[in-house]
């Protein structure tokens, strides 16, 4: 006779010694916390990408996220600085679409999150993003890995697998710290299995309430000559209009 409240039991132990395993998706849930505040916030993103070591281009921009306590998402508008050829366009991801804004044409035209926007960023790297809606976790192991400083950390592995097509990877291993839930790295995968990009988390300071990472070192998944790295600063509680994220107000939006 089978008894199911046994075989729950089992299923809570983790596999390599007797104690309950952690729950993975809450841990990537509190991961998610860490990378991202909890109510409307702007700050300054630059992305420098850089080929056999040399700087090959940059980019700055302003990002204004609205968060929705209903959904658990974030709305967020990109608002381009430099170079010159790209300031004043706008990019607006609402729910799961997004559309880049062109001041000189004043067309708002659909993009995907998987298109780069500079070097090995893509869109879907810059706007605010919970992986824990996007993704379902599994905890694959309790390891430690090396982060972005050549640090050793003691670190969950979770492998997460999209739960849409829409999403900007097909997959993702993630390897967050042990005490206090910060990412240290992730590979990100297309669907053909195809190592894509490799992300190292770092530069954790005291922004909006809580440590969280400043900086991203995004390493191409054929070419490691080729990374790009994305720098965040000026991190500030803001109060962001619901107008500025509705796609028909892009050609009216001036900063506040």
């Amino acid at each position: 006779m089978k008894c199911p409240h046994i075989l729950g039991v089992i299923a809570l132990v983790w596999l390599g010694g007797g104690r309950a395993a952690p729950d993975a998706q809450q841990i990537l849930a509190w991961s998610d916390e860490v990378r991202n505040p909890g109510k409307s916030f702007s700050l300054t993103v630059d992305l420098l990408s850089y080929k056999q070591g040399k700087p090959s281009d940059a980019s700055s921009l302003v990002l204004y996220s609205r968060a929705d306590p209903r959904r658990g998402e974030f709305r967020s508008l990109l608002r381009f600085v430099s170079p010159s050829r790209d300031a004043g366009k706008l990019t607006l991801k609402s729910g799961k679409d997004l559309w880049v804004f062109d001041p000189a044409s004043q067309a708002s035209v659909p993009i995907s999150p998987q298109q780069r926007l500079l070097g090995q960023a893509a869109n879907g790297d810059v706007v605010t993003v919970n992986w824990a809606l996007d993704y379902l976790a599994t905890l694959v192991a309790e390891e430690t890995v090396i982060d972005g400083d050549r640090k050793p950390r003691a670190s969950y592995k979770l492998r997460l697998s999209a739960r849409r097509s829409d999403v900007t990877y097909h997959a993702i291993e993630l390897w967050v710290d042990r005490d206090g839930y910060r990412s240290r790295k992730a590979q990100f995968y297309a669907a053909s299995g195809e190592l894509l990009k490799t992300a190292y988390y770092r530069g954790y300071r005291q922004a909006l309430g809580r440590d969280r990472p400043t900086e991203t070192v995004i390493i191409d998944g054929l070419n490691p000559q080729w990374v790009t790295v994305m720098r965040k600063s000026g991190f500030a509680w803001r109060e962001v209009p619901e107008a500025w994220l509705q796609r028909d107000y892009l050609p009216r939006f001036r900063v506040e």
